[in-house]
């Protein structure tokens, strides 16, 4: 699919989707447990806001983060009551974080790969910002079914 770039201010400000308080207790929380500079701490967890309205955006796409975009989620996925309340808001729905156990064993495939260009796809074509070098295609996670929403496997 061709994307088209769009104007800056056309695209959301993922930073903008929960409360700048909790944002910097996340960014924080990345800083001290990944030992990275702060900079680096506020695009990823940037990115996984970002990757998480896609996925609310775009329920019918099997999306996928990136390794350092998964960090972000499992970062807001420790505060569990304010990362419901944000998946009510943005998605009317949880998002499910559901592992896929053949990738967290380490057998990598093409089809996480293609996962990875239709989240990013996904990402632009929602107006929402995207760091190409935080999506590097060495995730280790790439769990999301049915848009994040739920795993068909034990529906």
């Amino acid at each position: 699919m061709s994307q088209t770039t769009r104007p800056q201010a056309d695209v959301i400000d993922p930073k903008t989707l929960i409360p700048p308080d909790l944002y910097g207790r996340l960014v924080a929380r990345i800083v001290g447990e990944h030992d990275l500079p702060p900079e680096q701490a506020e695009r990823i967890m940037s990115q996984a806001l970002a990757f998480l309205a896609a996925c609310a955006f775009n329920p019918s796409l099997s999306l996928a983060p990136s390794r350092a975009v998964d960090i972000g989620w499992h970062t807001f996925l420790l505060y569990t009551r304010e990362y419901a309340a944000f998946c009510e808001q943005v998605a009317g729905r949880f998002l499910h974080h559901v592992p896929d156990d053949e990738r967290e064993l380490g057998h990598d495939s093409a089809d996480a790969v293609q996962r990875l260009g239709v989240t990013v796809e996904a990402m632009r074509a929602s107006d929402l910002p995207v760091e190409a070098d935080l999506w590097l295609a060495d995730g280790k996670c790439s769990q999301c079914y049915a848009g994040c929403a739920s795993d068909p496997r034990k529906a």
